[in-house]
């Protein structure tokens, strides 16, 4: 029984972690309020919702989960830099807004200047 209430919390709490972040990705602003929505949340949910699952199967088919939720940890990350990375060299992004340009400062030192201004005003 105790097994079924902590999957149950797992599976819901989960569940309500992906909603938020979907939320999150209608209702933040920017490309990179949203990056932040997309890959936290929606991973710590998925994570979450395995785990609830994973309790309910025996210890050969949960190790199936073990992988799944590996792959996400390592590859949200990357995407979301890419992602970032891509929408930062096509001028997506608000460079007013950001504290520190490491990025703009690598383009312009190897040559390969950043787009100017702000998003919408190419």
């Amino acid at each position: 029984m105790v097994l079924d209430i902590v999957s149950s919390v797992l599976l819901l709490g989960g569940a309500l972690f992906c909603a938020v972040g979907a939320f999150g990705l209608l209702r933040f602003p920017d490309l990179i309020s949203r990056l932040q929505a997309a890959t936290k949340p929606q991973t710590i949910g998925l994570i979450m919702v395995l785990g609830g699952a994973a309790l309910q199967l025996n210890v050969v088919d949960a190790l199936g989960f073990l992988l799944v939720a590996l792959i996400q940890v390592i590859t949200a990350p990357v995407l979301s830099q890419l992602v970032g990375r891509a929408g930062y060299r096509i001028g997506a992004i608000d460079r007013t807004s950001l504290v520190e340009d490491h990025l703009g400062e690598r383009l312009r030192r190897d040559g390969l200047a950043p787009p100017k201004g702000r998003p919408g005003d190419r």
